[in-house]
């Protein structure tokens, strides 16, 4: 094979990548060629082919009176052989269900993905007012919220340093997530064995976590909680950290026994 033909086939496959998460993260509303190319920080007439091409086949769909991108067939296709093998849904789902109806919060499940987190399953518990920084299909890099921190802080400690030796999260995030700033919360998250998001992301919204993990061992998936921060006092967060701490420990259980990659 032609090594530089290889490259560039290499490449097209990463910036088709790097284009279907994008539509996916935006779904269901969908996304413009513009903020696609924004995203991506590719081309607008190089994104605009690689959109073409894939509704082509039948993975993406366009929506010409609104000018969005959506997922299309051939995805959701593909998604219902892969899910006889990765769905954990249905085993996820009562303990984010449990979670909402014990504290009124709303609810997570989500996993990773690489160096991202990606929510799965939302429930929304009784208390009226919520937060809407998280929701089925959102995706954040590791250490930005509280799924992500959960996750990120139970890796083995060489995958953690590879990290953050490269990740630039706090040009997009704030100072909080700078490579020091999250090494001390990655110590706070082991030393609770839940991870808190203080209002980092959203004014006002707070967030906790605990990570479920694999046959390996590893961080793979998490459940979270969400809410305002009144509902996030000093004095509740041991008793919502308990509750994840054991919803976490069962389910991760339950997905060995499940037989979960």
């Amino acid at each position: 094979m032609d090594k530089t033909n290889g490259v560039q086939g290499a490449q097209v496959v990463r910036r088709l990548s790097e284009v279907l998460r994008t539509v996916s993260a935006a779904m269901p509303h969908g996304i413009s060629t513009s903020d696609v190319a924004r995203s991506t920080s590719l081309p607008r007439p190089t994104v605009h082919r690689l959109l073409a091409s894939l509704a082509e086949e039948g993975f993406l769909d366009h929506d010409h009176s609104a000018g969005r991108w959506l997922l299309g067939p051939e995805l959701y296709l593909m998604g219902s052989v892969a899910a006889e093998r990765y769905d954990v849904t249905g085993v996820a789902r009562e303990h984010v269900k449990a979670l909402a109806e014990a504290t009124g919060e709303s609810a997570f499940f989500s996993v990773r993905r690489g160096d991202e987190t990606v929510c799965l399953l939302r429930e929304d518990g009784a208390f009226p007012i919520r937060s809407f920084v998280l929701f089925e299909g959102k995706r954040f890099p590791l250490g930005v919220a509280s799924a992500g921190l959960a996750i990120l802080a139970f890796l083995r400690e060489d995958a953690v340093e590879r990290y953050l030796s490269t990740a630039d999260l706090s040009r997009e995030f704030g100072p909080a997530h700078d490579s020091e700033a999250l090494r001390d919360r990655i110590a706070e998250t082991r030393a609770a064995g839940y991870a808190v998001n203080p209002e980092l992301i959203v004014t006002g919204s707070w967030g906790m976590g605990a990570a479920v993990f694999d046959r390996a061992g590893q961080p793979a998936w998490a459940l979270s909680l969400t809410g305002i921060g009144s509902r996030f006092t000093e004095q509740r967060r041991p008793e919502l950290g308990r509750l994840l701490l054991k919803h976490a420990h069962a389910l991760t259980t339950q997905l060995r026994s499940h037989g979960a990659p």
